[in-house]
């Protein structure tokens, strides 16, 4: 049944979008994460999901759990940075006193329509970042974000909408933390992904701005890695000229896709979380980490510049395809 209905999490309201295969857990007032994805067809959960006793590690680091949206993804050297004049102060939350994972944690999105039809179902959320008091004080310049989360079949399609509300030119990043699981037998999976180099990262895990060249490991993932004893936290740059999918294939031929828009996402992190076991965060990334900071330009790191009023459009797919596909 193509439609949405309504649950809760820890008293917060959760969304959910239902099709015969899968069924998408939205918890629009707690970060507008995506939650639990759940393969109806094949009985398991796709990533991994709060359970009800997480709520406080929830609202220390919801990046842990589900689809989690990164504005900005990645580190920011001291959290500082200066764009056309304009200085922007994050919060320095890690160690060495730089920034991670951006602005947005657990803001409350507002859902602003709810479509149902014959083909699949349809959430759309909003956030005005000038009613967040904290994120302005960040990121002075206001923006409006949409998120609209649809289902069809066994397809997840999102798409962030994002619109400068000010005279002022901003700089964007944005990107997705997504838990993969292994279900604790990461011999039974393969990734495949295209990508071209590795970015060299400092002591404090800050891209120097230099790619390396695929070696050891990496050499094949284009073809295909196996995720046996894989301690990933690694940078690597999209493959120019080709589709930015990731394929996460188990050995009977079980395949999730993971699709993103190849003009915007030019950087992925494959994160294990320790040695692979549980977890394989896939993560896209439209900026390199620390950007607006490196000494490259705008087409190298992915910074995008977001002028007044024009809004951007970013889509991501998540996919069950069977062996045929």
């Amino acid at each position: 049944m193509k439609q949405v209905t309504k649950g809760q999490w820890n008293g917060y309201d959760t969304y959910i979008l239902h099709s015969r295969e899968l069924e998408i857990t939205l918890l629009p007032r707690l970060g507008n994460n995506i939650i639990s994805i759940r393969d109806l067809v094949h009985n398991r959960d796709i990533v991994r999901r709060p359970d009800e006793n997480d709520l406080a590690f929830y609202l220390q680091k919801p990046y842990h759990f589900g689809v989690p949206l990164l504005i900005p993804p990645g580190r920011i050297h001291r959290g500082q940075f200066e764009y056309e004049g304009v200085r922007y102060q994050f919060d320095q939350n890690t160690e060495h006193g730089n920034h991670i994972h951006g602005l947005h944690r657990s803001q409350a999105w507002c859902v602003s329509d709810i479509e149902e039809d014959e083909d699949g179902c349809t959430i759309t959320t909003e956030l005005l970042t000038e009613n967040e008091e904290h994120w302005m004080e960040q990121f002075p310049i206001p923006l409006k974000l949409e998120m609209t989360f649809s289902l069809q079949n066994a397809v997840l399609t999102q798409r962030l909408r994002v619109t400068n509300l000010s005279t002022t030119p901003a700089p964007f990043g944005m990107g997705y933390h997504t838990w993969f699981l292994l279900d604790g037998q990461p011999a039974d999976w393969t990734l495949q992904l295209p990508v071209s180099g590795l970015y060299a990262q400092n002591k404090e895990q800050l891209p120097t701005g230099e790619i390396e060249a695929l070696h050891d490991e990496w050499s094949s993932i284009g073809e295909g890695i196996n995720m046996q004893g894989r301690n990933w936290d690694t940078l690597l740059r999209a493959a120019e000229g080709k589709p930015a999918v990731a394929h996460l294939r188990r050995k009977d031929g079980y395949t999730l896709k993971y699709s993103v828009d190849e003009g915007y996402f030019k950087h992925w992190v494959l994160y294990t979380k320790g040695e692979s076991d549980q977890f394989l965060c896939i993560e896209p990334y439209t900026w390199l980490p620390d950007a607006p900071n490196l000494p490259m330009t705008d087409d190298i790191t992915g910074l995008i510049r977001l002028e007044p009023e024009q809004p951007v459009e970013l889509t991501s797919k998540i996919e069950v395809v069977s062996t045929n596909k």
